[in-house]
Parts: C-alpha cells; structure tokens; sequence
C-alpha cells in the first residue's frame, strides 16, 4: 500500500502542531502554579551547619578572651601610693608585640562569640528555688536571652571587635597613654555585654559606683 508523500507530512505536521500546543498548555500551567508559590529561601549562614564549637561562651571566657584581655589591660600600668606614682609601659618592639598579639586576638575572639554555641556547661549553675532571685542568670537563661534576638548578641559581640581594632591603632602608634584609654573602652564592651546577660541585677549597682568613681590622668611627660 502506498502513501501520498503530501498526505504523509500534513499528518505529520497535524500531530506535532497538536504535541506542541499540548506542551505549551503543560507549560503555561506549571508556570502559573510556580508563579503563585513563593520561592524558597536560600539556608542562612550555611556554614555554621559544619561549626562544631569545643567551649561554651563561659568556657571561651575563662579559657581564651580573659587572659587574652590581660595582654592589653597590664601593658600600661600607673600604680599611684603615698611614695608617689610607679609607671609601667611596654619597654621594648618584644613587649609592644605582645600587647598587639592581644588585640588582634581580641578582636578575632568577637567572630568566636558569634558562633552559636551553648552558654555553660550542662550543670554548672546551681538550681534555686522558683521566684528566688540569683546574683546570675544560668546557663538555661543566657541561652534563651542570646536565642531570642541573636542579632543584639551579635551586636555586643561586635563592640568587643571594634574597641580591640581600636587598640590595635594605638599600640601600632606605640602611644602608652592611648593603650591606657583604649583598654578601659575594652572593658566597658565587656561590661555592657556582662550586664546585659550575665549579671543584668547589677545593672543599677555599677551605675552608681561610675558616678561616684574619679577619673585617673597619667602624667605628663
């Protein structure tokens, strides 16, 4: 039996126009259904999936950022007694690295609090009665201060960053008197920090005593 050549391709042409409009309608409707569900959101902060933190924030605390913060605090000293005022500053490029060594791990330790990890370990804080009031708050009570606006943590975090770079620029400009200020504006990132989740009751106590406290001026040189 023999086909018309003609015949052959107005068929063929039928069916493809009729699987190409099927496949358009397909199309236009997974479209549409797309079109009307929002996109997903890309994973935040994918990385911290794969952070596995060895200390809790006391830990890291106790362990790397205090004495860390000793390299700052004891650079510059002005011990002020009745047989008048013992300076001590670093002495030599050996000692001015140490104190630089300080800061920058400093102002690194800020990302280390930014990592998400527990505030204590499990059992440290004692347990107290309910409605009992307690000098700090617990491990428990830290984390879901810091879970429930991380971005302020974050924030608190960010201060102790920026005072360290801060005191980088002054033991760079090997300026003693500065080192002196910038290592009271560390301390008080740590305070801020400390009051807002730590010890928050002392809040009004501290207040009171920097009133009452007078400000030291090194001597002149």
């Amino acid at each position: 039996m023999r086909f018309s050549t003609i015949n052959v391709l107005r068929r063929t042409r039928g069916s493809r126009s009729l699987a190409l409009l099927a496949l358009l309608w397909v199309g236009g409707m997974a479209f549409q259904q797309c079109a009307s569900q929002p996109a997903a959101e890309p994973p935040k902060d994918p990385w911290a999936a794969d952070m596995r933190p060895t200390l809790t924030i006391k830990e890291l605390m106790e362990h790397f950022i205090d004495p860390t913060s000793d390299f700052v605090f004891d650079a510059v000293v002005y011990d002020v007694s009745d047989k008048g005022t013992t300076e001590t500053v670093p002495a030599n490029e050996e000692e001015w690295a140490k104190v630089e060594r300080g800061a920058w791990q400093l102002a690194e330790s800020a990302n280390l609090l930014m990592i998400p990890r527990s505030a204590e370990p499990p059992g440290t804080s004692e347990p107290r009665k309910p409605g009992e009031p307690a000098p700090e708050l617990s491990g428990p009570e830290i984390d879901a201060k810091i879970n429930a606006d991380r971005p302020k943590w974050n924030r608190f975090a960010d201060g102790l960053r920026v005072a360290s770079l801060n005191a980088l620029k002054t033991v760079k400009a090997r300026k003693a008197e500065a080192v002196l200020d910038a290592g009271t504006e560390i301390d008080r990132a740590c305070e801020a920090c400390h009051l807002e989740y730590w010890y928050p009751g002392d809040l009004p106590a501290v207040q009171a005593d920097l009133n009452k406290k007078v400000t030291f001026d090194p001597p002149k040189k």
